[in-house]
C-alpha cells in the first residue's frame, strides 16, 4: 500500500513512513495512491461482527505489509478495550429513518478517541521497532488535543506539544489537556485563533531544518493514520443498517473536514453512501463552498462549537486532490492562491462532482440552543452543541432521503455544560471520568502566535533522536 502527496512533489511512502511523517515534505497531505476496496461480499461478511473486527478489516487494508495481522489485531483490541460501551460506537434510533451514532465513549468523551487511541499505539510500535523517538506537535480547536494527549501520555518514545487558542475552548476541554502532568506532555495556550495554531504547526513542518532537528510528527487529521482509523465507524454503521444491500447517508458536524472526509473515504472504498451532509456553524466556509464553489476565508467567530471555529479546513485539500483529477500541481497552485489571496474557486464541473456527494447546512448559536432544546423535548436525549449542528443538518436534508440517515454525536454533552444548561435549563450529568476534573492541578504556558517563540519553547524541552 503506497501513499502520495496531494501536491505531487513528496516521496511516495508506505503506511509506516506516512504515520511517522504526518505532513508531506512538499506541504501536502498523504492519501492512498489507489483506494483499497470492499466488495459486496466483504461487507456482508462484516455483519454481526464486533467493532474491533471491523477495525481490523478497515485499517488492515491501509497498513499493507508494514504490520502483520496478529500484531495489528492486538493493537486494535488494546485501543478499544477501555471504551465505556460494549458496542464502542453504538447507534441510537431517533425516528423511523434517523439514527444517532454515539462517538463519545472513549477516554476523553469525544470522537477523536476512536482514531487516536489506535494511532498512539501505532506510534509506540513503529518507534520501538526503529529505536527512535518523535516530537508530536498538534493544534486543537477543542477535542483533538485531549485525545492526543491521552493517547500519547507516558509513552517513552514520544514527546507531545499541543497548541490551543487561549480562551477559545471550553473549560472542560482545556482542563482535559492541562491537567495531564505527564513528563512528556506540554500544553501551549496561543494568543490567537485555532487557525493561528494550525498555521504555526504547518509552518513548523514546512521548516525543514526544524522538522529534522526535532523529529516532528503529527497526530491531528493531517496524519493519514487518523483518517484510516475513523473510516471504521462509518463502515460499522453502514453494515449494521443493511450495507451493501441498502445505501446509507451521514450527517457530520465538521470544521476541519477530517471526519466527513473519512466518510468520503469509506464511500471510495465501496460502502454505499448516498449522501454526506456537512453541518457547519457560523464559521461556515465549507457551507459557502458547497453552495457557491468558492472557498473564501473570513474571520473566525467564537461560537458554542469551538471545535468548528475554523476558517481553514485543512483536510479539504484531500477532496480537492480528487476534484482536480489527482493533479498535485493543480492542487499546489490552488492552495498557494488560497494562502496568498484568501480565496480560490473550482470549476462548475468540479462543483457538480462535489455536490453529487455532499450537501451542507449551517446553524448559528441561537439555532444550536434551539436544536439542543428540541432534541431534549422530543427524545429526552441531551446533546452537545456540535451534535446539535449535525442533527439540524440531518433534519433539514433528511426529508429528501429514503435511505437510513446517521447523524454523528461527536462529543459528550458534559464537555459543554454551560451551553447545554443555557438551552434546557439543566446541566448534563458528569461521567465518572470527569468527577474530579476541576480539582486537578493545571500545567500550561501562554505564548504569542509567534513561530520563533514557539519553536524555541519546543526546542528547549523536547528530547530527540534515539528512544530512551
Amino acid at each position: 500500500m503506497q501513499y502520495v502527496s496531494t501536491r505531487g512533489k513528496a516521496p511516495v511512502l508506505d503506511f509506516e513512513a506516512v504515520l511517522l511523517a504526518g505532513l508531506a515534505a512538499d506541504g501536502g497531505l498523504y492519501v492512498p495512491s489507489t483506494w483499497p476496496e470492499f466488495s459486496a461480499a466483504d461487507l456482508r461478511a462484516l455483519r454481526g461482527r464486533s467493532y474491533v473486527d471491523v477495525a481490523l478489516e478497515v485499517v488492515g487494508r491501509f497498513v499493507g505489509d508494514t504490520l502483520d495481522r496478529p500484531t495489528l489485531a492486538g493493537l486494535i483490541d488494546d485501543a478499544y478495550a477501555g471504551f465505556d460501551h460494549r458496542a464502542v460506537a453504538p447507534l441510537v434510533q431517533l425516528d423511523r429513518n434517523t439514527w444517532l451514532m454515539e462517538l463519545f465513549h472513549g477516554p476523553t468523551l469525544a470522537f477523536k478517541d476512536y482514531a487516536l487511541q489506535l494511532v498512539g499505539r501505532l506510534f509506540d510500535h513503529f518507534l520501538a521497532r526503529r529505536g527512535r523517538r518523535v516530537t508530536i506537535v498538534g493544534a486543537t480547536s477543542g477535542d483533538t488535543g485531549s485525545a492526543a494527549i491521552e493517547a500519547c501520555r507516558d509513552r517513552s518514545a514520544v514527546t507531545v506539544f499541543i497548541l490551543h487558542p487561549k480562551g477559545r475552548v471550553s473549560e472542560v476541554q482545556r482542563r482535559q489537556m492541562t491537567t495531564v502532568l505527564s513528563e512528556n506532555v506540554y500544553n501551549i495556550a496561543v494568543e490567537g485563533s485555532f487557525d493561528d495554531c494550525q498555521d504555526l504547526v504547518k509552518a513548523m513542518f514546512n521548516d525543514a531544518a526544524f522538522r529534522s532537528e526535532m523529529s516532528l510528527s503529527a497526530v491531528n487529521s493531517i496524519n493519514w493514520a487518523r483518517i484510516a482509523a475513523q473510516i471504521t465507524y462509518y463502515v460499522a454503521a453502514a453494515v449494521a443498517l443493511g450495507a451493501p444491500d441498502r445505501a446509507i447517508a451521514f450527517s457530520v458536524p465538521t470544521g476541519n473536514f477530517g471526519n466527513v472526509y473519512a466518510a468520503y473515504a469509506a464511500r471510495q472504498m465501496g460502502v454505499p453512501i448516498e449522501r454526506l451532509i456537512v453541518g457547519a456553524n457560523s464559521n461556515d466556509i465549507l457551507d459557502r463552498f458547497f453552495r457557491t464553489g468558492e472557498m473564501r476565508k473570513a474571520s473566525v467567530t467564537p461560537t458554542l462549537c469551538p471545535a468548528m471555529d475554523i476558517q481553514i479546513s485543512s483536510n479539504f485539500e484531500r477532496l480537492l486532490f480528487d476534484l482536480e483529477g489527482r493533479d498535485g500541481t493543480a492542487v499546489a497552485e490552488q492552495m498557494d492562491r488560497f494562502r496568498r489571496d484568501g480565496t480560490f474557486a473550482v470549476s462548475e464541473r468540479q462543483l457538480a462532482a462535489a455536490r453529487a456527494v455532499f450537501t451542507s447546512e449551517r446553524l448559528d448559536d441561537g439555532g444550536i440552543r434551539g436544536q439542543i432544546a428540541g432534541t431534549y423535548e422530543g427524545t429526552g436525549m441531551i446533546v452537545d452543541p456540535h451534535t446539535a449542528v449535525g442533527l439540524h443538518a440531518a433534519r433539514t436534508v433528511g426529508a429528501e432521503l429514503t435511505v437510513p440517515l446517521v447523524s454523528l454525536a461527536c462529543a459528550h454533552p458534559a464537555k459543554f455544560p454551560e451551553a447545554v444548561e443555557a438551552a434546557i435549563g439543566r446541566r448534563p450529568a458528569v461521567p465518572p471520568r470527569l468527577d474530579d476534573l476541576f480539582d486537578r492541578e493545571e500545567r500550561v504556558v501562554t505564548l504569542p502566535a509567534d513561530l520563533r517563540a514557539i519553536q524555541e519553547h519546543i526546542r528547549s524541552r523536547a528530547p530527540v533522536g534515539a528512544a530512551a
